[in-house]
């Protein structure tokens, strides 16, 4: 029983190296895919979510699978920005559909990250990611315990790619995981998507001055566990 489980271990890690090599070398080997990406990377490197609409909405009828794509793309190529696509998505559908198209992509995404850390182990993991980073938030875990992927979903400074990819690396229940990722992801979700509805270029300060409130906000539940992880180590002593 112990051999088979080791075996089918093994074979799922073939096919994902497979897969993963696959896409990589797609990218040395196929011109069109080369400019695509490229395109892509630009794109994000450019901190403005018009550019990621305007090409959003180049698909047409295939604008939302093509957004759908991007966020799972921009999870496992830990860490472009996902806050692009969810102003644009927002700005390009609506803030509630928006919302709900950039909620889903980014659960998938997670759930990507997850398996992939999970399967592949944290050598892997650190290549696509970064060592300093995945330290990090094994410090946080440890430290916050089974509340850990809420609070850091909650928090928007915390990268939520290379949470999912640690997470991964831990003995966590995949459903654990996916429900806490998808109570602590909600509210960013709905407050970026509100503000990328509405968005214009003169709506900058309304933008820093929810994203100040998000982050108090954040740092309240944070002040608050730890308070509560305190006076439990001293009711313990």
């Amino acid at each position: 029983m112990e051999e088979t489980t080791k075996k089918q271990a093994w074979w799922k890690k073939v096919i994902v190296m497979i897969l993963l090599l696959a896409a990589v070398g797609s990218y040395f080997v196929i011109p069109s895919v080369k400019k695509t990406l490229d395109e892509i990377f630009k794109m994000f490197a450019s901190g403005d979510f018009t550019v990621v609409r305007e090409f959003v909405e180049s698909y047409g009828a295939y604008a939302a699978a093509v957004s759908f794509l991007l966020m799972i793309l921009q999870s496992v190529a830990a860490p472009l920005p996902a806050f692009l696509i969810t102003f644009a998505n927002a700005n390009l559908f609506g803030w509630w559909q928006g919302a709900i198209l950039s909620w889903s992509s980014a659960m998938a995404g997670a759930a990507l990250c997850f398996w992939i850390a999970r399967i592949l182990g944290r050598d892997v993991v650190e290549k696509l990611t970064s060592k300093g980073g995945l330290k990090q938030i094994d410090v946080f875990f440890e430290k916050h315990g089974r509340m850990s992927i809420l609070i850091a979903r909650l928090l928007p400074f915390m990268s939520f790619d290379i949470v999912s990819y640690a997470a991964g690396l831990t003995s966590m229940s995949f459903w654990g995981f996916f429900a806490a990722t998808g109570i602590g992801q909600l509210p960013a979700t709905i407050v970026y998507s509100y503000v990328g509805g509405m968005l214009t270029g003169g709506a900058k300060l309304l933008v820093t001055g929810l994203f100040i409130l998000f982050g108090l906000s954040a740092l309240i539940v944070l002040l608050r566990q730890i308070y509560m992880e305190r006076q439990k180590e001293k009711s313990e002593e």
